[in-house]
């Protein structure tokens, strides 16, 4: 299931609700909105899970530096609700996107076959995309490994 996103295409526009960072109660954000600013995008499986938490804690603790250079937002398929007690438990400076329709994952591909104890099924596959001011992809990091994150990140930014 490959989808037509790679580096110097435009990428796919979304609509989200989002939680954390400097976005109040029952806000949204479009790709649309963030023109002007690089972008990170980092979708994750989970909240709370020990690989999603390391990925998390690594940008909390290079926010300053992160934040200097690109507007940074985390996704997973888990409810906003969920998202604020994963923010407010790891003090997470940044906000994170709410795709329980899966509408995102689907069109930034990354939600992917995978097994485990023998089983197969759907989840997202954790790989971030790095978008320029213009809205064109500019690095994607796919199976990011959550320990390597910031510093992949930061070598682009």
């Amino acid at each position: 299931m490959s989808h037509s996103i790679a580096i110097g295409k435009k990428a796919p526009d979304f609509d989200l609700p989002v939680v954390g960072g400097d976005y109040g109660e029952n806000a949204r954000v479009k790709l649309a909105d963030l023109k002007g600013s690089q972008v990170v995008l980092y979708f994750y499986p989970k909240d709370d899970t020990p690989g999603c938490t390391t990925q998390a804690c690594g940008i909390r603790d290079a926010w300053s530096e992160l934040s200097a250079k690109a507007k940074v937002f985390g996704i997973s398929i888990d409810p906003v609700k969920k998202h604020a007690k994963f923010i407010e438990k790891y003090s997470l400076p940044f906000p994170l996107l709410s795709d329980e329709a899966q509408t995102m994952v689907e069109a930034y591909g990354v939600w992917v076959e995978k097994s485990m104890y023998g089983k197969t099924y759907f989840g997202t596959e954790r790989t971030t995309f790095v978008i320029d001011e213009k809205g064109i992809v500019k690095a994607i990091f796919p199976k990011v490994k959550p320990a390597e994150h910031v510093d992949q990140l930061l070598a682009v930014l």
